[in-house]
C-alpha cells in the first residue's frame, strides 16, 4: 500500500494548468512556486505552448 499525504496545499501551475501539490523542497518559497516543473519554468512543455 502506497504512503499517502492527505491535506497538502495544491496549486495550478501557470504554464499547463495541471494542478500539483506541496513539496518540502518548497518549504520556505512556496508563495513564490508558480510551476509544476522545470520544463513548464523554461517553456519546455508541450502543453505549455497550447493556449
Amino acid at each position: 500500500m502506497a504512503h499517502q499525504k492527505p491535506n497538502l496545499p495544491e496549486k495550478t501551475c501557470a504554464a499547463c494548468g495541471r494542478p500539483f501539490a506541496w513539496r518540502k523542497k518548497w518549504q520556505k518559497i512556496w508563495a513564490e512556486v508558480k510551476y509544476c516543473s522545470d520544463a513548464c519554468r523554461t517553456g519546455r512543455h508541450p502543453l505549455a505552448k497550447r493556449g
